[in-house]
């Protein structure tokens, strides 16, 4: 998996987004940059594994395994 975020002009200033979703507003372009490339970072890190239990739509409950270390690929699109 892959996640994207892009920089680019938000509501009077710039911001960057993932998919639809944007972050808050910055004065510069290079601020926003700069915290897009934070963002981006900090999907790189591990966490810790764990079981997570949760209830379907058809009121059955499933059990997942969710490896802490299984982290995205990341990039950031400047414009």
């Amino acid at each position: 998996m892959k996640i994207l975020y892009h920089v680019g002009r938000h509501d009077s200033g710039f911001a960057y987004r993932l998919n639809d979703v944007w972050s808050e507003t910055f004065a510069s372009h290079a601020t926003a940059l700069s915290a897009a490339k934070s963002a981006a970072q900090r999907q790189h890190l591990e966490g810790q594994d764990a079981e997570i239990s949760y209830q379907a739509a058809d009121g059955s409950w499933h059990t997942e395994h969710a490896d802490g270390g299984d982290r995205p690929d990341t990039e950031v699109i400047d414009g």
